[in-house]
């Protein structure tokens, strides 16, 4: 195991709040942490509005693709970021698990999804001290 924390990101379609979230925090934190994003039902892309949006601020998430939430990725991450998942994310014990609840971007055009791109920003930035904090303690 790495000393690195790792954290999964998951949502429904791993087509937008979880692959904003996991490009946030892989900008934000330079590789310092390993980052997952997965979905309990996957899309077929990632939101044109999302990547439209991450875009705006020099993040391209363009080749990124949905990837279906697995019990091997639960396992192998620290901490669980669910996103409108409800009860379909397994448990294990031993991982730190958070419920951030925000509103889908699915369907909605990017004047919506900015604001949703601005919570989870802030929500990621807090985070990132967080874990960046304790390696260097």
């Amino acid at each position: 195991m790495t000393d690195k924390p790792s954290v999964l990101f998951v949502c429904v379609h791993n087509a937008g709040r979880s692959q904003m979230a996991a490009a946030y925090l892989t900008h934000l934190t330079s590789g310092a942490v390993e980052v997952r994003s997965a979905g309990t039902a996957p899309g077929d892309q990632v939101d044109p509005a999302v990547v439209e949006v991450m875009a705006e601020e020099g993040i391209d998430i363009s080749t990124e693709i949905p990837k279906v939430l697995t019990v091997d990725a639960v396992q192998a991450s620290d901490v669980v970021i669910t996103m409108g998942c409800g009860d379909t994310c397994p448990v294990f014990s031993g991982k730190r698990y958070l419920d951030w609840r925000l509103d889908d971007p699915a369907g909605q055009g990017v004047e919506a999804v900015r604001p949703i791109r601005d919570q989870i920003r802030a929500r990621i930035e807090e985070l990132a001290t967080e874990l960046t904090s304790s390696l260097e303690a």
